[in-house]
């Protein structure tokens, strides 16, 4: 079918997507009701402690999702990339969204209305049982991360939250070189510990050849030793 603009095409036809499979009326219906914004890098996409309008799906570019905790300090609970919902909770819950969604770099979103996508899943069985596949990884991939932010030390954590970037937005044409531009601060929100922990924690794997750090670039020289050392811990 021919969708009124590229964003929604991605975000409901996309290899990842949960709506691959279903119905063109169901598509269509999706294409007659939503919207697209844009956010420059850095802008809040979606605010803590507020209602969003509809259901968000990221269409382009990187976002992370964050939370301020005791001492002020930011701590970052997710990476978003294309196709991933920043927020479905709005479908089965009339809560406060309690995270910022902020773009790290300039992205653009689709947000879907609540009443036509709620009646789209009630209505088909195979993409409710996809969106609860979908919630149930969330929710595991958050229990690991509360796992190994607890018990790993500094150079498991910046090893982990590394490879997580890898895993997440993938890498260069190099294989080694992630393909996203985390500040130190991100980094360290990231992996909950201070900047100056972080920085020095990171000049380690650098001395030491694991990594290559040109800026924001990280580029991963040793992809073994440095997945050892995030599932040690150590």
């Amino acid at each position: 079918m021919q969708y009124r603009n590229p964003y929604i095409e991605i975000c409901i036809e996309g290899p990842f997507s949960v709506f691959r499979g279903i119905s063109t009326a169901d598509k269509e219906l999706l294409d007659q009701h939503h919207t697209v914004a844009d956010f420059r890098k850095g802008s809040v996409i979606i605010k803590a402690e507020t209602k969003p309008k509809g259901v968000v799906c990221l269409a382009s570019g990187k976002a992370k999702t964050s939370r301020i905790g005791a001492g002020n300090r930011e701590q970052i609970v997710r990476l978003q990339k294309p196709q991933n919902f920043l927020c479905y909770r709005s479908l089965f819950s009339d809560t406060h969204f309690p995270f910022n969604v902020t773009a790290l770099e300039n992205s653009s979103v689709v947000i879907f209305e609540r009443a036509t996508l709620s009646k789209i899943i009630r209505q088909n069985a195979d993409l409710a049982v996809r969106f609860m596949k979908m919630i149930s990884e969330d929710h595991d991939s958050a229990n690991n991360r509360l796992i190994s932010l607890t018990q790993k030390h500094v150079r498991g954590r910046i090893a982990e939250s590394i490879l997580l970037m890898r895993d997440v937005y993938g890498t260069e044409a190099d294989g080694m070189t992630i393909r996203v531009l985390l500040s130190r601060d991100d980094l360290a929100h990231l992996s909950n510990m201070t900047t100056s922990n972080a920085i020095r924690t990171l000049a380690g794997l650098i001395s030491d050849g694991l990594v290559q750090v040109e800026g924001r670039k990280i580029k991963i020289t040793d992809l073994s030793r440095l997945a050892a050392i995030s599932e040690s811990g150590q």
